[in-house]
């Protein structure tokens, strides 16, 4: 990978988990109510108006084909939102931002080599997989970690 990639990549990681921080904090700081949805939600709609927003500053495709041609990814992608939302609500308020850490491992995985490696057959070195298998060994230390502190 060239230098410059790595770095726009950790860039736009950066960018995404400045984000997803700030999305942990507002769900953590809000009031837990027995429906979920409220939250995620009312999230939803702040985001929908940012995005609307944004789109005035970017180029204009021609929507209807753009989603004829993409419907069934969009139905994948939007079930994928849902599942991580509502995932997320239940994290957060039930056991706190600090168990972000199993998601994050959870995901590497599930995104990372499930979709990455074997679904797109994307490169996958000797690094990798040690970083894989740091991960794994972080929500191993964290689980440790939370039956001695508990």
């Amino acid at each position: 990978m060239q230098k410059q990639t790595i770095y726009s990549a950790l860039l736009f990681a950066s960018f995404a988990a400045v984000g997803n921080a700030l999305f942990a904090f507002g769900q953590k700081k809000s009031a837990i109510v027995d429906h979920p949805f409220i939250f995620v939600i009312s999230s939803i709609v702040v985001c929908m108006v940012l995005f609307v927003g944004t789109c005035f500053l970017l180029p204009k495709p021609d929507v209807s084909s753009f989603v004829k041609g993409n419907l069934p990814w969009f139905l994948i992608s939007g079930f994928g939102f849902y599942a991580t939302s509502i995932g997320f609500y239940f994290l957060y308020s039930r056991h706190g931002a600090s168990h972000y850490v199993i998601y994050a491992v959870l995901s590497i995985v599930a995104t990372s080599i499930v979709v990455g490696v074997i679904v797109f057959k994307e490169s996958f070195n000797v690094y990798h997989f040690l970083s894989v298998i740091a991960a794994i060994a972080t929500v191993v230390l964290f689980t440790i970690g939370q039956a001695k502190s508990g």
